[in-house]
């Protein structure tokens, strides 16, 4: 972390990694179809992932938020009783009619993905090695409820700085896991928090 206060530049990419753990409601664009088998236990190979949700999916997703029952109007005019029904309803309409599940998928494969077992837990991640030498290995993650598409928009600045008018020794390796549950991250099965120590594993270069 010394190398990191020595660096005006990289204080303040870190400064603006940390506000970036905004409310995203994007999850839903990955559906929960899984495109690669879990790993079997004890295996911690890194393996490349490459998203592509059946049509199937994204239909039958289409069809349940149509679905939807929805409860009564809330009988004020504030959120005090919750999200307002009209909220809602705006934002199911969005996630059926306009969001583009395809166009998130494509940005999400532009970028080398992966997925690897630690602690007997699936988890997937994006990694994007800066050209440039000495790089600063990062892990950027999201928080709840977001995903990592929130830091996609961070990935070019930070490995490639020169071309957001940068500097190389500003530059990042940066690495960008899927909490358990979200994306293509398995379930939790297990107690996990600040203190919680993984074992050893994903040792492997990607």
């Amino acid at each position: 972390m010394y190398a990191i206060a020595q660096s005006p530049a990289k204080r303040i990419v870190l400064a603006a990694l940390v506000a970036a753990g905004a409310f995203a409601l994007v999850l839903v664009a990955v559906a929960k179809t899984r495109p690669a088998a879990p790993s079997r236990e004890g295996d911690s190979s890194i393996r490349p992932l490459r998203i592509n949700v059946p049509k199937e999916a994204l239909v039958d997703l289409h069809r349940r938020i149509a679905a939807t029952k929805w409860p009564e109007q809330e009988r004020v005019t504030d959120a005090t009783q919750g999200i307002q029904l009209d909220t809602i309803q705006k934002l199911a309409h969005y996630w059926a009619t306009d969001y583009d599940r395809r166009e998130v998928e494509a940005r999400l494969n532009a970028l080398p993905q992966f997925v690897t077992m630690i602690d007997a837990l699936d988890i997937h991640f994006i990694h994007v090695r800066s050209k440039h030498a000495n790089a600063l290995p990062v892990m950027v993650t999201h928080g709840w409820l977001g995903s990592i598409i929130e830091q996609l928009k961070i990935v070019g600045p930070i490995t490639d700085p020169i071309a957001y008018g940068g500097k190389a020794e500003d530059a990042f390796d940066v690495v960008i896991p899927s909490l358990p549950r979200y994306g293509f991250s398995g379930p939790l099965t297990m107690g996990c928090g600040p203190t919680h120590r993984l074992n050893k594993g994903a040792t492997n270069e990607t």
